[in-house]
């Protein structure tokens, strides 16, 4: 039995306890999860002793080179989604609720003798949990952002744009065997830095400036993260200060956290040294969240999540500071968790670099 039929018998072992009979997964990602290939126009009918791959004539072949654990329905020539739930014989059907369109629902629920039930977290919860080999994918788009990193800071220079540097990055990540981005580069400096998600804009980088960069990549179709803030030119003793409290927060945290923790307990790790600095009310978002086919996902290291985090999860560790106006710091690794700590797929230098 391989992999990806070891999983969805995973899956199916939850169908009892969520009452259901079969689970219809749309999610990209899902779909990916139990494929292994990339989950556009594709969907996935799982039941007690089948599993089937719904779509069209574009996705003959990859669906029969899945054959060992998947059959396949093909749609088109009157053939859909809808026809192909009508004449299956389970009558209590799971969907995701988090991703099924609203129009689709309409539809589904339109058919007689059928009850469905929306789910959360069935499939997001087997893949919070990484495999071995889903960790080497995300080690090594992790190794292709710090290779990125170290070249970037010999590219940055004074009267640069923004875009430039972000581009630039782009660019710098798929020449090293990037397939994509995991997300929307961030390459923001000066009073800009304030902004956590602040968009690449044609403002030019000037002495004197924080740079944050906070960009990942896709490598086998997993997600890399991470975040690094450098000084172009001599920074104030404010931002030095600022950055050193960021700093501290954030190795206190990859120094303690371990698989059993809660995410409260791991989010605090941070959140209490940028606090008793005086700064509690300027990190408004979360420690980090879970890293794998999405660029978010579970677990995550937050002030509400209480369940403990699995050992081989992979999560990331971002604490920051952020004052409007005038400046932020942000650091971010992306780590392993295990039993006895982390392993940090982030080696790029976190000390202060001037340029």
């Amino acid at each position: 039995m391989n992999k990806y039929a070891e999983r969805i018998n995973r899956l199916r072992a939850k169908f009892e306890d969520s009452g259901i009979e079969a689970l219809y997964i749309n999610s990209v990602a899902n779909v990916s999860y139990f494929t292994g290939k990339k989950g556009n126009d594709c969907s996935l009918y799982i039941t007690a002793d089948e599993a089937w791959i719904i779509t069209d004539f574009r996705y003959e072949e990859l669906a029969q080179s899945m054959s060992e654990w998947l059959s396949f329905y093909e749609t088109g020539a009157g053939r859909n989604t809808l026809s192909f739930i009508e004449s299956r014989e389970e009558r209590k059907i799971g969907i995701e609720r988090s991703y099924l369109p609203l129009d689709l629902w309409l539809r589904f629920t339109a058919i007689e003798g059928k009850e469905f039930i929306p789910v959360h977290g069935l499939v997001e919860k087997l893949r919070d949990v990484k495999d071995a080999e889903e960790l080497e994918l995300i080690a090594r788009a992790a190794k292709i952002g710090c290779e990125t990193f170290d070249y970037i800071l010999g590219f940055i220079k004074p009267g640069m744009t923004e875009k430039e540097l972000a581009t630039e990055i782009e660019y710098q990540m798929k020449k090293r065997g990037a397939e994509g981005l995991s997300f929307d580069t961030i390459a923001i400096s000066g009073a800009k830095t304030s902004m956590p998600h602040g968009v690449p804009s044609d403002k030019k980088i000037e002495t004197g400036d924080f740079v944050t960069m906070d960009y990942g990549c896709l490598y086998g179709g997993y997600c890399s993260d991470m975040t690094r803030t450098v000084a172009v030119g001599q920074p104030t003793q404010e931002m030095k200060d600022v950055y050193n409290i960021v700093l501290k927060a954030q190795l206190n945290a990859c120094e303690k956290i371990h698989a059993g923790l809660t995410g409260i307990e791991c989010d605090a790790l941070a959140r209490d040294v940028i606090a008793e600095a005086g700064y509690g009310d300027r990190f408004g978002h979360s420690l980090g969240h879970g890293v794998g086919l999405f660029i978010h996902e579970g677990p995550s290291f937050n002030q509400r999540y209480d369940a403990p985090i699995p050992a081989d999860s992979v999560v990331s560790i971002e604490p920051g500071i952020y004052l409007p106006g005038k400046f932020g710091v942000r650091i971010e690794d992306l780590a392993i968790i295990k039993e006895s700590g982390i392993i940090n797929l982030v080696d790029s230098k976190k000390e202060l670099i001037i340029l």
